[in-house]
């Protein structure tokens, strides 16, 4: 099969439904040879955009290109279909899936995702953290898997981020219609006693002012 014939069978099998993107393992696993890959990318026809992930050139510009390449090189073999169907889902979290969100004003510096198995990173960018996020606890923005607002702002707390950051993107998240009151209640309980607040109400209460 000629090289073109490849980029197209990438384009179409991988890349179309990962906004662009591919990593080598993938390639490989659907018959690209290591060669031919090779070849696509000294051609230019794959564009290095992190370690083992390439965009196929001149697909479409893409938000958060690094955050995504990060994301895929935690499961950097598993196919687009596979991945959504995984137990062992990687989904963008804390300051990450604020920033998704476009809530509050904390940088995003650092790649923050929550793995259900133990998962090495070489990259000193990326963190991770070892918890599972139920179905109820995610959500997907521009095709990635991320924590809803309740379980961002419980997170942020855990982490002993600055109160009012996580207040602020509280506050907005409960005003444009991404969370509740109640929610946010419910995911800060166990954070209570810590933040000398009654409950979960009450912690939530201060959080979100006069809006709760």
């Amino acid at each position: 099969m000629s090289s073109v014939r490849m980029l197209t069978r990438l384009a179409t099998e991988v890349a179309e439904d990962q906004w662009g993107l591919v990593t080598r393992a993938q390639a490989l696993a659907v018959g690209v040879p290591r060669a031919t890959f090779t070849r696509l990318v000294t051609a230019g026809a794959l564009v290095r955009v992190a370690r083992s992930v390439y965009r196929v050139a001149g697909g479409p510009d893409v938000d958060h290109l690094d955050l995504r390449a990060a994301w895929l090189q935690i499961d950097p073999l598993a196919l687009p279909w596979q991945r959504v169907q995984s137990d062992r889902l990687a989904v963008v979290s804390h300051r990450s899936a604020a920033e998704l969100y476009g809530l509050g004003d904390l940088i995003a510096d650092i790649h923050e995702f929550d793995v259900p198995v133990r998962t090495q990173t070489r990259r000193k960018d990326v963190r991770l953290y070892l918890r599972q996020v139920p179905p109820e606890d995610r959500d997907l923005i521009g095709g990635l898997p991320v924590t809803r607002v309740h379980r961002i702002v419980a997170d942020l707390l855990d982490g002993h981020e600055d109160g009012s950051a996580v207040a602020t993107i509280a506050v907005d998240a409960v005003r444009r219609g991404l969370t509740t009151a109640d929610m946010i209640a419910e995911s800060v309980a166990p954070l209570a006693r810590r933040y000398q607040a009654a409950d979960g109400a009450a912690l939530a209460s201060q959080l979100l002012g006069d809006i709760a």
